[in-house]
């Protein structure tokens, strides 16, 4: 049973929609996310800043500006590419197009050892970046037409919470077989490296783009192989003009739907401040405390072990209060993270009013900060899978199926739109005061300014000639 242009979602998932085609879209986010995980925030990321040149403010700054860079491209060209993606039908084309470009790059952070030039290293993550989130375009706008419209949040959680897991199994292979300690050479299991890496030459943190580009190239075969695509539609370049014209459409229609058009807003808002706290949270605790990969990366762990129980949490709240009231629920949780990881210092917690014992006792996180930045970063793991899946179910509840590339696409725009914002005011932070506390206070700005427009936001509605009952 299809469904019509113009309604928001069928009633069941379409003939051919099997269990095996849900779980295979699903596996798209365990697929992806140890690029997120263990390239971005957690692994290679601090390696860059840490350890790669010998000025890690300077260096924290440049993975600031990558990441700037990233974001601009993505804001203007993701929803061209979904608007693009409604006319031409198929997105399976489009994901496995960027799926090269995304493999090619991660494979290539190979050869950023300690010392070398850091412009090649920016240079390919800035291509993997792209390749993934316009692949999440692609991906994000096929799950209206699979699942029902009160099944989104749950399934879009659980994948979220699958990403996680993905990517926590992938820093655990890395911490317990593959980095070795700066003093000793030995994983935190006691063994030398698998393959004879070489933690010296960072060998054990640039390992990660090529296993995270191995990852994504086996577990996105389920997805190409049992989930359903769209009929083919326009052809490319019939696509493109069609796609800019429906783009254009589209952009001029949101002020006909305000609170869509509010809720894209917030998002713009928040989600810099996510993607900020993503990029950056990692390379922060490594500038400030030093941490080796083993303990990055056991950080990590922690973090993705609570964000797998709360995605399940939350794909069920999800359900029954909404996915407005899960993301301001995530959203309040994050700031309160924020605000006590910018109060730790080595030394004291909550900006000096509560002062700590220097003393290591010599485990990992041996100190009372460590400990301190690690209870708030629970409060991350928490919060950052519902906000944005939740979001997600939030944008496939208000749109049709029709529909749904362009404005997944925009919802793409607004996720990035601004987001150079938050990494550009940290840079500029950091620049200026040569600090990484004071950069990293700017994102509670974006947190804070998504969360009061969102509470002024009702939940997702059907536009009015979309539901009779209205």
């Amino acid at each position: 049973m299809g469904t019509a242009p113009g309604s928001i979602a069928p009633s069941n998932p379409e003939p051919g929609t099997s269990r095996l085609g849900i779980w295979g879209w699903m596996l798209f986010d365990w697929a992806a996310q140890p690029f997120f995980t263990v390239v971005t925030t957690f692994i290679f990321g601090p390696y860059f800043v840490a350890r790669m040149t010998d000025d890690p403010v300077a260096a924290q700054a440049a993975w600031s500006n990558m990441a700037t860079v990233s974001s601009l491209l993505i804001a203007i060209l993701s929803p061209v590419l979904g608007a693009i993606a409604d006319e031409s039908g198929s997105r399976k084309p489009w994901i496995a197009f960027f799926a090269v470009i995304k493999i090619i790059s991660l494979a290539m952070l190979w050869f950023a050892a300690p010392g070398s030039s850091i412009i090649w290293p920016l240079l390919f993550m800035v291509l993997a970046s792209l390749a993934a989130e316009f692949s999440i375009v692609f991906n994000d706008s096929m799950m209206p037409r699979l699942v029902s419209e009160k099944d989104v949040g749950r399934i879009s959680n659980i994948a979220w919470g699958l990403g996680y897991l993905g990517g926590m199994l992938v820093l655990i292979l890395v911490v317990a077989l593959l980095a070795g300690s700066p003093s000793d050479g030995l994983t935190i299991i006691g063994a030398e490296p698998l393959f004879g890496l070489n933690p010296a030459t960072g060998e054990d943190a640039r390992v990660t783009g090529p296993i995270s580009a191995l990852w994504y190239l086996v577990f996105i075969l389920p997805m190409f192989l049992f989930t359903p695509d769209a009929a083919k539609g326009l052809p490319l370049r019939k696509a493109v003009s069609s796609g800019l014209a429906e783009l254009r459409g589209t952009i001029g229609e949101l002020k006909h739907r305000p609170h869509l058009l509010r809720f894209l807003i917030a998002r713009m808002l928040y989600q810099d401040g996510v993607n900020g706290l993503l990029i950056l949270g990692g390379a922060f605790a490594a500038g400030m405390f030093g941490w080796a990969t083993i303990e990055i990366g056991i950080y990590g762990i922690i973090l993705n072990i609570v964000a797998v129980f709360s995605c399940i949490a939350a794909g069920w709240i999800d359900r029954f209060l909404g996915s407005r009231k899960v993301v301001i629920i995530s959203l309040a949780l994050l700031l309160v993270a924020t605000a006590g990881i910018i109060s730790t210092n080595p030394g004291s917690v909550f900006f000096g009013l509560v002062s700590l014992s220097t003393e290591d006792n010599g485990d990992l996180f041996g100190t009372a900060a460590e400990k301190a930045y690690i209870l708030f970063g629970l409060l991350i793991g928490t919060a950052f899978g519902p906000v944005q899946a939740s979001s997600r179910s939030y944008m496939a509840r208000s749109v049709s199926l029709a529909e749904a590339g362009r404005y997944f696409g925009i919802y793409a725009l607004s996720g990035r739109a601004t987001s150079f914002l938050a990494t550009l005011f940290f840079s500029i932070a950091t620049y200026a005061t040569g600090s990484a506390h004071v950069g990293m206070a700017t994102l509670v700005i974006f947190l804070l300014a998504g969360l009061i427009l969102l509470v002024t936001t009702p939940e997702p509605t059907r536009r009015p000639e979309e539901n009779p009952a209205q």
